[in-house]
């Protein structure tokens, strides 16, 4: 069974690291290095795999008898990881746009 703090801190983590390497790959884009832009955007992929990872464990042991207790830093971590998936979509399609031009 994974540990809560231990959990939400890792989502909380490495959903903000995802999210960071997304707004780094706008700034790359707009300067015209979409190479870089889209090496960014792989990386922010590995970080966002591994926070939705550890949502899934917690998901998991919810879905069982390990009740996890719904915490305010519980719905913080959540609120990264959805933030970070919205600013990787979103980044997707920007730097899909500074490439046409």
């Amino acid at each position: 069974m994974v540990a809560l703090e231990e959990a939400v801190m890792e989502i909380i983590v490495n959903a903000g690291q995802s999210r960071s390497l997304c707004f780094e790959a706008l700034r790359s884009a707009r300067e015209g290095n979409i190479d870089e832009a889209k090496l960014l955007l792989k990386e922010a992929d590995g970080y966002a795999r591994q926070a939705h990872q550890m949502q899934t464990k917690l998901i998991e042991q919810d879905a069982g008898e390990g009740r996890q207790p719904m915490t305010l830093i519980m719905v913080h971590a959540q609120d990264h990881l959805m933030t970070s998936l919205l600013a990787r979509e979103l980044s997707e399609e920007i730097v899909q746009l500074y490439q046409r031009n």
